[in-house]
This record gives structure tokens, sequence and C-alpha cells, in this order.
């Protein structure tokens, strides 16, 4: 046993937060609480924790969510979850480190030996991506996922859907699956046109074709499609997850946004019993990849995992997803998959020296966002 020294955060081009906490042993583990356009505040939660927790159990895991979450009466949201699994992933890390093994053996034990994967091609506003999915295809991805439009108006145009059609087409002809991410951007006169016009060219899925606040609208979506509908990155909690189990096919939970690894592992059960896919969302640094992969193998229902490896955000913000990793072969994608890592604790070793340097005078990545002709904000 060993009781939590020390609580620290490093704010790391592109867009990431790291956490680090130290026992009184001197042992140490990594998180992750990155919320993209958020991260003062975060910054905030994790101040107002760190006098809390210094003194307790850094193994009892458990107990710790479970104060954060009952002890603070207000709970849920982005902020206090993206904070928590910054917590919540280091104390894992720790433990795991501490005993020897990865973090997969304190989840049940591996179910699989590689992971399939998927990156990102094109950008906010999607352009030319046939290159980009050869790219893609040179490095031995056979999937990948882009946005599927810019800015829609809540009833556009139907010919403001078109691009998406023929960029999809384009990149399955190349050979390749193709997730394609709405991004909550489309509303439902839009999105029921979108998928109905993508189903002849088979998506792997359809991602946030509606926002999540629009439950009823959902369950009638994926009732009118045979596309898979993929759903999760905001929500942030198991209760938030609940009334989409239903509806959703792909679950895509956010390891950074739903109090870490000990929810995450309790979402993918929870979707295992409604038969629905996990693919956890993860645009985000390697701390947040190496933890969603540990659940990865040990979840019956993992299906594919999103990686940040050249994602446009990251080539616009100065950093990459190897860019703090001491090894770059860990991630070696090859027909699709990356091996499992095999080390201990989330099974990756980070050069803390380039983090510190990092962060000095590291600004916050700010959200874009999307303004129509008339002025009018749309969803970004």
């Amino acid at each position: 046993m060993g009781k939590i020294a020390d609580i620290k955060y490093y704010r790391v081009p592109p867009r990431w937060l790291f956490v680090k906490i130290t026992d009184d042993a001197g042992n140490v583990g990594w998180g992750e609480a990155s919320l993209e356009g958020h991260t003062q505040a975060v910054e905030g939660c994790l101040d107002a924790w760190r006098d809390q927790y210094v003194g307790l159990e850094a193994d009892d895991i458990e107990q710790i969510w479970q104060l954060s979450w009952r002890k603070s009466f207000y709970r849920g949201g982005p902020v206090f979850m993206s904070a928590l699994s910054g917590l919540d992933i280091a104390l894992w890390d720790l433990k795991a480190r501490k005993l020897g093994v990865p973090i997969y053996d304190l989840l049940g034990g591996k179910l699989r030996t590689k992971l399939k994967v998927y990156a990102w091609i094109g950008g906010d506003r999607p352009g030319d991506v046939e290159a980009a999915g050869r790219a893609r295809q040179a490095q031995g991805f056979t999937a990948v996922k882009m946005n599927g439009t810019g800015d829609l108006g809540w009833l556009d145009s139907p010919s403001a859907l078109d691009g998406c059609v023929s960029r999809v087409a384009a990149v399955r002809a190349l050979g390749l699956d193709v997730g394609v991410d709405l991004h909550g951007r489309a509303h439902r006169p839009m999105a029921k046109q979108l998928a109905a016009a993508l189903a002849p060219h088979r998506p792997l899925f359809i991602e946030e074709p509606l926002l999540s606040e629009h439950v009823e609208a959902l369950r009638a979506l994926a009732a009118s499609t045979t596309v898979p509908v993929a759903l999760g990155e905001r929500l942030h909690s198991r209760w938030d997850v609940k009334p989409f189990l239903g509806c959703v096919d792909v679950l895509q939970p956010d390891v950074c946004h739903v109090g870490g690894i000990s929810e995450l592992r309790r979402i993918a059960a929870m979707a295992e019993a409604y038969d629905v896919a996990l693919a956890p969302h993860c645009p985000l640094g390697p701390v947040a990849l190496a933890a969603c992969m540990q659940v990865d193998a040990a979840a019956p229902n993992f299906a594919i995992q999103e990686m940040s490896l050249g994602i446009h955000y990251n080539a616009e913000g100065g950093g990459d997803l190897l860019s703090y990793v001491r090894d770059p072969r860990v991630w070696d994608v090859e027909d699709g998959y990356v091996n499992l890592m095999t080390g201990p604790g989330l099974g990756i070793e980070l050069d803390e020296e380039r983090i510190v340097e990092a962060s000095k005078n590291a600004v916050p990545w700010v959200s874009p966002g999307f303004t129509g002709p008339g002025g009018e904000l749309r969803e970004w």
C-alpha cells in the first residue's frame, strides 16, 4: 500500500492535459484529463481535488472514484468527469506498475493479442480525401474515419450532402472501410437524407448523426436505416449512456470524459448486455489511447479503436500521438491492427522531460466554430 503524495498536471500541445500521481514510496502513474476547449476548467477541478486526495491510499481506486462521484453532491458533466478520468487512469497505471503487470491483467486478463484500429483523413471541412486514404493504406490501416460535412443549416439544400456521398464512395473504392463522423452538425431533416444516401456505400458507421440531446430522433433514425449508428463522445457516465443502449449500434465513450478506466470498463459491460459494439472515442493523446487499449483488451464486445496519429488537430497544434512516447514503434500498424502492449501499467513509457518542457507556456486549445451565411452559429 502507498498513500498519494502528489498530484501534478501538464498542459501540452496540441490540446492535451496529462496528470501525474506519485505515492509516498515514489511509485508513479500517468493519466490524461484532456477536454478539448475547456482545459482551464479541468485544471481548476484538479486543483480543488489535490488537497482532498493527498494522503489517501492510492490502491483504493474504486473508493477514490466513488468519493469523487458521491461526496461531491453535484456530479457528472464533461469538466468533472474529465478531471476524474485523469486521476483514475493515473491510479490504475500506478497500481499495475507497482505490481509489474498490464492494467488489463487486473481487469480479468486479455481476450486478444492485437487490436483493430482506424485513423483520420480529411479535416473539419473535408476536401480531397482519396490521397489521404492511400497514405493511410501505406501506413497499414484498413479503416479510416472522416468528417462527413462542413457546417449545415437546419434545413439545407440536399445538394449540400453530395460531397459527403462522393467522398465516401471514393475512399470505399480504395478498399478501405469508412466511418463517417457527422459530429452533431446535421439536424434531423438532413441526417435522415444523408443516412439514406450513404447506405448503398456501406459505411462502417455514421457517428453522431444527431446530437445526443435528441434521444427520440436518434431512435427513429436508427430504426429507419441499415447503417450502424455510433455515438458516445458527449456522454459522461453509465447513466448518460443508459438511454441510448436501445438505439445505438456502436458505442463510443471517451476514456478522458467518462471517469477513466473504471467507468469505461463498466460502460463496456453495459453495452455488451445490449449487443452493442464498443469502439472507444480517442482523438486525444497517448495516455488516453493506452488507457482505451487496456479496456479494449479485456472487453468481449470491443470492435475497433480510434487513434489520433496524424489527425488534423495534431498537425495544426505542434504535437502528435507519438511526440511524448519513448518508443515510437509501440503502435506500429499492420493489416489494420496494432499489437497489444505487454508492459506494466498502461504499457507505454512517456518522455517526462519532453512533457515538462512542452508544458512551459503551453496555451489552451480553443474550439473552432462555424457560422452560417446569415451570421447564425452552426454546430461545429
